[in-house]
């Protein structure tokens, strides 16, 4: 029998690729949209649309009915206090874990949180992201479920690391911290083959996994721009930003935004996420699990990802 898998963030860079590989795997797909407006070719790839919002208990309540899964993908990445984030990040799990609570037989809950997670003390976004895991873990009773923490994320749809692919492909990589930073990536369409995997593993264990590229101990900013200039076979120059370059505009944007009432994307606590000396992951335990390991490493995902200039539009032959 087809599985009805429940989405929220369907329409976000994330959600819509993994709503998008759950349709072509066969599965029924009913997704939270704030608006039909804003579904975009949702309807036309066969997704059931539920109008409404994380703070609507009857929308979640519409969205969850019946599903055998639910793929919580919604959440807050912009903005300057720790209420704006809280209110999605936090609140907004809850609200789903109540509504699924109440169920007689609650679906699956795969939620996905963020690497940043590990280090809460870094930003306000951090700390909403692990409060929100800490709500499934202290509060589900009845329902089964399990948290990815991906890495730094990209491909085709990505509108927050291809500005710096883009910057680099043109020659220069301009670098917010320390050189020797180390990160993991992952190419997002192994990040939806994972949650595939997850949903049909029957697993929930009430987990947290962490899942990577399979790049062992991750990239440092020389590793990255050597892979650039070998997809792009031109030389990229690191440029150590100083710090008051970025601070200054990351102040103005918190004052400016609590003036005109819109959430930043760059604020002094993103900062200290991005100037932090480790951001490495691996999927050792996720692959224990359920089985899934990543199959895109960099050089791969770059060709893959259009919109910048050394596009290929395939992968390495």
């Amino acid at each position: 029998m087809t599985q009805t898998v429940a989405i929220t963030g369907a329409t976000g860079f994330i959600g819509q690729t993994i709503t998008r590989h759950l349709t072509m795997a066969g599965y029924r797909v009913r997704a939270l949209v704030r608006s039909v407006k804003m579904a975009g070719g949702l309807p036309a790839s066969g997704v059931d649309l539920v109008s409404g919002s994380l703070e609507d208990r009857l929308s979640l309540e519409s969205l969850t009915r019946g599903a055998d899964v639910v793929v919580h993908c919604a959440g807050a990445v912009r903005g300057a206090t720790q209420e704006q984030f809280d209110r999605v990040n936090v609140e907004g799990v809850m609200r789903l874990l109540l509504v699924l609570e109440s169920q007689n037989t609650p679906p699956r809950l795969l939620s996905l949180s963020s690497l940043a997670a590990r280090e809460p003390q870094l930003s306000f976004y951090a700390a909403s992201k692990f409060r929100g895991e800490q709500v499934l873990a202290n509060e589900a009773r009845r329902v089964a479920w399990d948290v990815l923490r991906p890495p730094a994320v990209y491909g085709p749809g990505d509108r927050e690391l291809l500005p710096l692919f883009r910057a680099m492909a043109r020659g220069i990589a301009p670098v917010p911290g320390a050189l020797h930073a180390r990160f993991s990536l992952l190419f997002v369409d192994d990040l939806a083959a994972a949650v595939i995997a997850w949903i049909r593993s029957g697993h929930a264990r009430k987990g947290i996994y962490t899942l990577d590229d399979g790049r062992e101990e991750g990239y440092d900013w020389r590793g990255l721009a050597a892979i650039v200039e070998r997809v792009c076979r031109h030389r990229v120059l690191l440029l150590h930003v100083p710090a008051w370059v970025l601070d200054i505009p990351a102040q103005l944007n918190r004052r400016a935004s609590r003036l005109f009432g819109y959430a930043p994307m760059l604020t002094p606590e993103k900062l200290r996420e991005l100037r932090h000396p480790d951001w490495v992951c691996d999927h050792t335990a996720l692959h224990a699990a359920i089985g899934w390991r990543p199959q895109i490493q960099l050089e791969e995902g770059l060709l893959r990802t259009p919109g910048w200039p050394c596009y290929h539009g395939k992968a390495l032959g």
